[in-house]
C-alpha cells in the first residue's frame, strides 16, 4: 500500500513539474516588416553576450554560424529583394552567415527545417550568397538584433548586430514597378480615389508631374459630394513642384477656403504658409 502511495505522490509531482515552464536564455522573436509594398518577416533566437567572446570565440572566425540560436533563423519575403546587382527571389529562406575579422558572408538557404547549420551543406540550396564589410560599433549590442532598417518606399536595409559587431545589407524593392502597373492597370476605369493615389504618388516620387496634373484634375472632377480641399491641396503641391507658382496660389486659396469651411485647421495652416513662400517666388 505504502508503495502505491508512493508512486502516485511521484506522478502527481512528475504532473506539477511539468507545467512549469522556465525562460529561454535565446527566446524567439519575430520581425515583421512591410517596405513599399512588399511585406517580410523574420524569425529567429536572440542570445545574448553574457560576458562572452563572441566573434573569434563562441562563434568561430570563417565558419558557418546559424545566425542566431537554436532551429534556422528564417527569412519570408512576398516580393524579389535586390541586393545590389543580385536578386533574392520572393520567398522563404534560412539567413546562416560566415563571420570573419573583415567581413561576413551572408547565404540565403532554400532548406529551412535545420537545427542549427545542415549536416551536409548544399551549395544548390544557396539562392543568394553576399559579401558585407564589418563594421564596429563603440557600444556594445548586448543581444543579437536582427532589424530592418533606413525605410523609403524603395527599399531599406537588413541590419546584423550583435556585440561590438554590426553587418548592413541595403537591398531594393520593386515598389515602383508594382505601383506603375497598379496605376496602367487602374486607369483603364478609374475614379476619383484612383487618379488622387497615382497624382499622390508620382508628387512623392517627383516623377511624371504633368500626368500628376492631369490626373488630380480629374479626381477634382470626377469627386462627389463636399469641396475636396485635401485634392486642391495636392494640386498645389504639384503646381509648385512644376514652377507653376501664380497656379498653386490659386489652388491653395481654394484648398484653404474648403478647409475653413470644413475647420481644417491644419491644411488652413499648410495652405497660410506656403501661399506666403510661394508668393516671394
Amino acid at each position: 500500500m505504502k508503495t502505491v502511495i508512493f508512486i502516485l505522490l511521484a506522478f502527481v509531482q512528475l504532473q506539477v513539474t511539468a507545467q512549469i515552464t522556465s525562460p529561454k536564455l535565446s527566446p524567439k522573436a519575430t520581425l515583421t516588416q512591410t517596405v513599399g509594398l512588399t511585406d517580410i518577416k523574420i524569425a529567429y533566437s536572440r542570445p545574448s553576450v553574457n560576458d562572452r567572446v563572441i566573434f573569434g570565440g563562441l562563434e568561430p572566425f570563417d565558419a558557418i554560424w546559424r545566425t542566431g540560436a537554436n532551429e534556422n533563423t528564417v527569412i519570408s519575403t512576398s516580393d524579389d529583394l535586390i541586393f545590389g546587382t543580385d536578386t533574392l527571389k520572393a520567398g522563404e529562406y534560412a539567413i546562416f552567415t560566415k563571420p570573419s575579422k573583415g567581413k561576413w558572408v551572408v547565404y540565403f538557404y532554400s532548406k529551412t527545417d535545420n537545427w542549427g547549420t545542415p549536416d551536409t551543406w548544399e551549395d544548390e540550396l544557396v539562392a543568394l550568397e553576399i559579401s558585407s564589410p564589418v563594421r564596429i560599433l563603440r557600444e556594445k549590442v548586448e543581444t543579437f538584433t536582427i532589424s530592418i532598417d533606413d525605410i523609403s518606399t524603395a527599399g531599406a536595409t537588413l541590419t546584423f548586430a550583435w556585440d561590438l559587431t554590426k553587418i548592413i545589407l541595403p537591398f531594393q524593392v520593386p515598389t515602383s514597378a508594382k505601383m506603375l502597373a497598379s496605376i496602367n492597370k487602374t486607369m483603364a476605369g478609374p475614379g476619383s480615389g484612383d487618379y488622387y493615389a497615382a497624382a499622390d504618388y508620382y508628387l512623392n516620387e517627383k516623377i511624371e508631374l504633368k500626368t500628376a496634373l492631369v490626373y488630380i484634375d480629374k479626381a477634382i472632377e470626377l469627386r462627389e459630394g463636399s469641396m475636396p480641399f485635401w485634392m486642391y491641396r495636392k494640386k498645389a503641391l504639384i503646381q509648385a513642384e512644376l514652377g507653376d507658382y501664380k497656379g498653386a496660389i490659386a489652388s491653395a486659396k481654394i484648398s484653404m477656403e474648403g478647409a475653413e469651411k470644413a475647420n481644417y485647421q491644419s491644411y488652413i495652416d499648410s495652405n497660410k504658409l506656403s501661399i506666403e513662400e510661394w508668393s516671394k517666388k
